[in-house]
């Protein structure tokens, strides 16, 4: 079961953990930018928005179900370059959702690979969850790469599925399952 309370996730160069009070203007500034938010669920209009969410996510405890935002921070300087949410379920036998957002200056780089499978990996061993799935509209060719890279298999392209600003989107979803995590990390080294 996932752990209750208090989370920090090193990996070679990223640590993720809470969010915190003075990341607000930072994170509003990546999730404001047009570019950034075209296929993310939130984004902010305000620094103060941004401010009462962090205030909201401390006030809820380590994955107990629901959604929780993590810092993806440069281990090096510990700036802030992006984020990472999971939804957990009520209980382990349904699916963790992901989703990764990273300002512009810290894309492209392997950041949001190496966060998320630091996160599978805990998912799947530590947490004791058996299914994992992320929801990515096939526009956004970066992550639906991402999972693909990770061995997250797509199950299923439901058309035009979400209103989503003013238009119909597609929705693709993609899933991995434990046993496919370990038997693909036999043949990888982690990052």
């Amino acid at each position: 079961m996932a752990a209750r309370g208090s989370i920090t996730i090193d990996t070679p160069r990223l640590r993720l953990e809470p969010l915190r009070a003075d990341d607000a203007a930072e994170l509003f500034a990546y999730r404001s930018d047009p570019v950034v938010a075209r296929y993310q669920g939130w984004k902010p209009a305000t620094v103060g928005e941004v401010a009462r969410f962090i205030a909201e996510q401390a006030a809820r405890v380590f994955g107990n179900a629901g959604w929780y935002q993590l810092a993806i921070r440069a281990r090096g300087d510990g700036a802030l370059i992006g984020d990472l949410g999971i939804r957990f379920p009520d209980d382990t036998s349904e699916a963790i959702e992901f989703g990764v957002t990273l300002k512009p200056a810290a894309q492209g780089q392997g950041h949001a690979r190496e966060a998320l499978a630091a996160v599978v990996d805990r998912a799947f061993g530590a947490w004791g969850y058996r299914r994992l799935a992320c929801s990515v509209d096939p526009r956004n060719l970066a992550s639906v790469a991402l999972c693909r890279a990770l061995g997250f298999r797509q199950e299923a392209h439901h058309v035009e599925s979400l209103w989503f600003r003013g238009e119909w989107v597609d929705d693709l979803v993609f899933a991995l399952l434990a046993r496919e995590w370990a038997t693909r990390r036999g043949q990888r080294a982690m990052p």
